[in-house]
C-alpha cells in the first residue's frame, strides 16, 4: 500500500513519459494512455483543478476530448506537443467544454502545425469553426502574409454529429458517439474509444441515464461525471440564483450514488470519477466523493478474499488486487490502459498538487501517476484537489 507521503515520492521518481519519448520506449510499452487534463466541472476558473478536458493517446496519436479553458496549457504541461493533436471531440456546447476549441487549434498552428486536425461534435461545430475564422480573420491573414504560415482554415476539418454511431475509424481506434441527456441540452454525446489495449467510455455531462450503462457494458474504463449533493447545497446557499442553479445541476448531472449504479449495471472494470460538481469545495473529502458510489459499485462481491481484496475476476482472468485509487493531479495525470496492473492504493495530497502547480522540471514530475491499476473491478477516483 502506498500512503500519501510515499505517493509523492512515487510521483517525483517517475520518468517523463510523455515529455521524453525515448524514456517512454524503455519504461512503458503501452500503446494507449489516458491523460486527465482537467476534471473540474463548470465554467468557473480557479487555481486548483483545470476545466474539463481529457486526452487519449494511441500509438502516439493524441485524441482530445473536450476543450475547457486551459486545455492548451495542460497539453503543454503533459509534454504533448500541441501540433501532434490529430483529433478533437466536443461532447456538447456548454462553454466549459468548447470554450478553447478554436484556440486549441490556433495554438497548434502558432506552434508549427502543417497537417489537418479533424474535429467532431454536436450540430454547431461546423458553424462554430467557420465563425472562429471570421473572428480571427485579420490576425490569420496578417500572419499568413507576414510570417509565411500555411492557411489554417484549410487544416481544421469540422464535422457535425447528428446521430448515434461510429464517427471515426482509423487503423488503431474506433470512436462511437452516444446521445445522452444533459437538460436542457439534447445534442450531447458520450464517446466510446475502442483501442488496441482496451475500450474507454467518456460519459460527457449527463443526467442519470441507465441506457449509458448499456453503451458502456463491460468496458475497461468508464470515465463518468459526478455530483455531490451536500456540496451543491452549500454552493447554492451563497448564490443569488441558487434555487434555479440547484435545479439545473440536479436535473442535468449524475449524483455519486447514481454513478455507482451505472458502473455496476455496466459491469465496467475500472471507474474514473471526473467532472466534479462542484469541483472546488474545500470541505469535500475523498471519502465524500466515493462513499455513495460504493453503495452500488465496490466490487466487494466479486471474489474478494479477506482484507487484501484479492479477486479472481479480471481482464486476463488472473488474480488481481482490488483497490481504490485517489485522484491524479488536477494539472496532469496519465494512465496506461494496457498497464492497469497490480498497484496498491495510491492517495495524493495538496502538497503534491502545489508542486505540480509550480511545474517541477519534467524529469522529476508526475507523468504516469499511479498508472499500474489492477484490471479487475475497481473504483479509480479522479481528482478533487482543493485550491492552495
Amino acid at each position: 500500500m502506498i500512503d500519501r507521503r510515499n505517493a509523492l515520492k512515487l510521483a517525483l521518481g517517475s520518468a517523463a513519459v510523455l515529455a521524453a519519448p525515448h524514456v517512454r520506449a524503455q519504461t512503458d510499452k503501452a500503446r494507449t494512455r489516458i491523460v486527465f487534463l482537467g476534471t473540474k466541472g463548470g465554467p468557473r476558473v480557479g487555481i486548483g483543478a483545470s476545466n474539463p478536458a481529457n486526452l487519449v493517446v494511441v500509438n502516439d496519436t493524441p485524441f482530445v476530448i473536450d476543450c475547457g479553458m486551459g486545455v492548451s496549457r495542460q497539453l503543454v504541461r503533459a509534454g504533448v506537443p500541441i501540433p501532434q493533436v490529430k483529433y478533437i471531440f466536443i461532447s456538447h456546447h456548454h462553454s466549459d467544454h468548447n470554450l478553447e476549441y478554436g484556440n486549441l487549434f490556433y495554438n497548434a498552428w502558432a506552434a508549427g502545425l502543417s497537417t489537418p486536425i479533424h474535429s467532431f461534435g454536436p450540430k454547431g461545430i461546423e458553424a462554430m469553426t467557420k465563425e472562429y475564422w471570421e473572428l480571427n480573420k485579420f490576425d490569420v491573414e496578417t500572419r499568413i502574409e507576414d510570417e509565411g504560415r500555411p492557411d489554417p482554415r484549410k487544416l481544421l476539418i469540422a464535422k457535425d454529429i447528428s446521430d448515434d454511431g461510429v464517427v471515426l475509424k482509423t487503423s488503431d481506434v474506433t470512436v462511437t458517439a452516444f446521445r445522452t441527456p444533459h437538460p436542457p441540452i439534447t445534442d450531447n454525446f458520450a464517446y466510446k474509444f475502442e483501442t488496441p489495449d482496451g475500450t474507454i467510455v467518456f460519459s460527457s455531462d449527463t443526467a442519470y441515464n441507465p441506457k449509458l450503462a448499456e453503451f458502456a457494458k463491460g468496458v475497461d474504463v468508464l470515465v463518468h461525471e459526478c455530483l455531490y449533493v451536500p456540496a451543491v447545497d452549500r454552493l447554492v446557499a451563497t448564490t443569488k440564483n441558487g434555487a434555479t442553479l440547484r435545479k439545473h445541476l440536479l436535473d442535468s448531472h449524475t449524483s455519486t450514488e447514481d454513478v455507482g449504479r451505472i458502473a455496476a449495471a455496466a459491469g465496467v472494470k475500472t471507474l474514473v470519477l471526473s467532472h466534479f460538481v462542484p469541483g472546488d469545495d474545500r470541505q469535500v473529502t475523498d471519502d465524500d466523493w466515493t462513499r455513495d458510489v460504493k453503495k452500488n459499485y465496490s466490487g466487494a462481491h466479486r471474489g474478494g478474499q479477506g482484507s487484501d481484496g484479492t479477486e479472481a475476476a479480471g481482464v486476463r482472468g488472473t488474480r488481481q488486487r482490488k483497490h481504490t485509487v485517489q485522484a491524479p493531479s488536477p494539472h496532469r495525470a496519465t494512465y496506461s490502459v494496457s498497464s492497469l496492473r497490480k498497484q496498491g492504493p495510491i492517495t495524493t495530497n495538496d502538497h503534491c498538487c502545489a508542486m505540480l502547480e509550480r511545474q517541477v522540471p519534467f524529469t522529476t514530475s508526475v507523468t504516469e501517476y499511479g498508472s499500474r491499476l489492477s484490471p479487475g473491478r475497481h473504483l479509480l477516483r479522479g481528482n478533487v484537489f482543493r485550491p492552495a
